[in-house]
């Protein structure tokens, strides 16, 4: 009763904002994204009938608080399909910064309920895994079923699920991970997010945009999905910015790399956008023939950075690459 599963994070392009339930985690509206490679998160799982309790480990840290409270609600979620009460010990790894705007929630908990599952001896779809990991992250759906995926609004798991999107670029995108540390706080802004004066006007628009990003995604227009992504991230952070806290992820390091993302753009007629998540770094967008053009403009500004390419759905892996 042993398994371990690896997920990659995902890249939001269309990104949900705020959640109708925030114990089944069902978002207000419709979300798409795009997972990361080579970034990822392995984790091992197994039901120990001889342990004590729960055991969490994530990069070689116990977690206790909040952080294991979300993934009790995962673990819990699988005990009620499957009956097995056994305590569960989980290692998790990630091979990228975590909790910096990168999505390691997202690839975290899809690869915690790929692992559940499969050592409980569970044999479900992706989608149906993404309903389980949806309880740790909305995100996370996304991540179980890889590279362009859309998350579904809805008050049920039959409804509130994730599918992957087919596209011929694939292997046309590159992503420049743009390094700005910061820590942020993504859960309290989804809580507070229906009280900003600006989540009315997200809402009124957000339908319309999913609607284009799957037509642009039909289509393989790399320019108009990340045109799109692009001006979703000022749309949420619009929202975020005007919540009762007042968020602001965004540092002077941020702001660059959105200035020479257009220089680029606008004067050299490269194919490059820019896009956040809820916090500070910042997910530079382009195709494989300009990739190294725009990763050294980024890296000539002093900020830290990686190549990323489009990754896939959560797998199983072998057990010589079990974690304990």
């Amino acid at each position: 009763m042993k398994a371990t599963a690896r997920a990659h994070p995902i890249q939001g392009l269309i990104k949900y904002h705020g959640m109708r339930d925030s114990d089944k985690r069902y978002p207000y509206h419709d979300s798409i994204s795009v997972c990361t490679a080579p970034s990822a998160t392995t984790t091992t799982v197994e039901f120990q009938s001889d342990a004590s309790g729960d055991v969490y480990i994530i990069d070689n840290e116990r977690v206790d608080g909040r952080a294991a409270e979300r993934i009790d609600a995962v673990v819990e979620h699988v005990r009620e399909r499957t009956g097995i009460r056994d305590p569960v010990r989980l290692v998790s790894t990630n091979s990228f910064p975590s909790n910096i705007g990168f999505g390691s929630s997202s690839s975290g908990f899809a690869a915690a309920a790929m692992a559940l599952v499969t050592a409980a001896g569970e044999e479900l779809t992706h989608p149906e895994i993404s309903t389980i990991a949806r309880r740790g992250s909305s995100s996370a759906a996304r991540a179980v079923t890889g590279a362009f995926s859309q998350l579904y609004s809805g008050m049920n798991d039959t409804d509130c699920h994730a599918e992957r999107i087919e596209t011929d670029l694939d292997a046309t995108v590159r992503t420049v991970a743009a390094h700005v540390p910061a820590y942020k706080e993504t859960e309290e802004a989804h809580r507070e997010a229906a009280q900003s004066h600006m989540f009315d006007a997200r809402l009124a628009h957000v339908h319309h945009q999913i609607d284009a990003m799957r037509d642009a995604l039909y289509n393989a227009d790399f320019d108009r999905i990340f045109e799109l992504a692009e001006h979703d991230s000022l749309s949420l952070t619009a929202a975020t910015m005007t919540g009762p806290a007042g968020w602001v992820y965004w540092q002077p390091q941020t702001i660059a790399v959105f200035n020479t993302v257009r220089e680029l753009r606008e004067r050299e007629s490269i194919p490059v956008y820019f896009s956040t998540d809820t916090g500070a770094s910042v997910y530079v967008n382009t195709t494989a023939a300009h990739v190294d053009t725009v990763e050294s403009a980024i890296s000539d500004i002093g900020i830290d950075t990686d190549i990323w390419t489009v990754g896939g759905p959560a797998t199983v892996l072998s057990a010589s690459d079990s974690l304990f």
